[in-house]
């Protein structure tokens, strides 16, 4: 059964929105190869599965964001932080663990805003922890000189049980961390070594990305050096491509990185038998329009509309819909309704 609403789930969330500008046609092919890659199952499936059977009550999860960078977006953008709450809040009510939220100080105001308005309180890490007083937040240095000692304090610190990445930007075969369009955007640290150290210690890692430069496309880095059209070049003089060679050790593409993170929610929703741990289209709206507010600006011309990676809000209003009802009918008990008669008993059905 986790394998059926999983197919149908996946499907949603890799339905292409995208201006014909950008890079285009590209989520369902990248999605086959993250899929055939991964052994074939749906990945929504594969990822909230991976977290059941991980995180328990009280274990930390870091849920690590952040794109877009000043002069264009200098407090990021709209897809991330949302997804990044939106999940965390399905994991905090459903597995009754703690988020962390991992991010840079510029992004830090729109993950904030988006947090509370899914009201879940940004709190001291402590609090958090060990009374579940919500969740907490942890910034990167400025200096990537500093990263790395980071990285390894922060993962002693809150011990997590998974590491989840949502639309974070990852570095190329060089090191160096891009757009989707090739270019590389000044003033972002690399948050890589995050979960390049979490995998030494054997911490699940998920990732979310939408155009290939975010953590987790190095599962498939081969594959988007041929198929994307960065994979190898830039728009600077710097040797390499766009794509990240980060992996990590579940990967799902989707259109809109928000959206992808809605999916596992909704996967999580299924398998604890809880539509309500996907937030409402009304809800969907307020944690978007607080990220906005707070300076997670839309990319396409860098304004706070209702707007997020080109698509309009609603349509992100109507995917959290439409996910929730999947998740209602799938749990609710077999019922033909009172004009197809009795269910007949198939064999072997359970």
């Amino acid at each position: 059964m986790p394998d059926i609403i999983g197919e149908y789930i996946d499907r949603l969330v890799t339905v292409e929105i995208r201006n014909r500008g950008m890079n285009h046609n590209i989520i369902a092919p990248i999605y086959d190869e993250a899929r055939r890659e991964g052994g074939g199952r749906p990945i929504t499936a594969r990822a909230a599965e991976a977290l059941v059977k991980n995180v328990g009550a009280g274990d930390v999860v870091l849920i690590v964001t952040g794109a877009g960078y000043a002069p264009e977006a200098p407090w990021g953008e709209s897809d991330g932080p949302p997804g990044a709450a939106a999940l965390a809040r399905a994991i905090y009510w459903g597995l009754k663990a703690v988020p962390v939220f991992v991010t840079e100080v510029c992004h830090a105001p729109p993950m904030v805003a988006s947090s509370e308005a899914a009201h879940l309180m940004i709190r001291d890490f402590d609090l958090a922890k060990n009374r579940r007083m919500g969740a907490a937040i942890e910034t990167a240095p400025e200096d990537q000189d500093a990263i790395e000692a980071w990285a390894g304090k922060l993962l002693d610190k809150t011990a997590p049980k998974a590491i989840i990445s949502i639309e974070r930007l990852g570095p190329n075969e060089n090191g160096i961390v891009h757009y989707s369009t090739g270019v590389a955007p000044k003033g972002c640290v690399n948050i890589a070594p995050l979960f390049d150290q979490a995998a030494q210690r054997g911490v699940l890692s998920v990732g979310v990305g939408d155009n290939g430069n975010e953590i987790g496309f190095g599962r498939i880095h081969p594959f988007m050096q041929d198929f994307h059209p960065y994979g190898r070049e830039t728009q600077t003089d710097k040797p390499g491509g766009a794509i990240t060679v980060t992996p990590t050790d579940i990967f799902l593409p989707a259109s809109i990185s928000n959206w992808g993170a809605y999916g596992i929610a909704a996967m999580l929703a299924f398998l604890l038998k809880d539509k309500d741990l996907v937030q409402t289209p009304e809800l969907e709206k307020r944690i978007v329009t607080a990220c906005l507010d707070s300076g997670g600006w839309e990319m396409r011309y860098c304004t706070n509309r209702f707007i997020v990676d080109g698509a309009e809000g609603e349509s992100g209003m109507a995917i959290v819909q439409l996910l929730r009802d999947m998740v209602r009918v799938n749990i609710a008990e077999p019922d033909r309704g009172l004009s197809h008669g009795k269910m007949k008993q198939i064999a072997g059905a359970k």
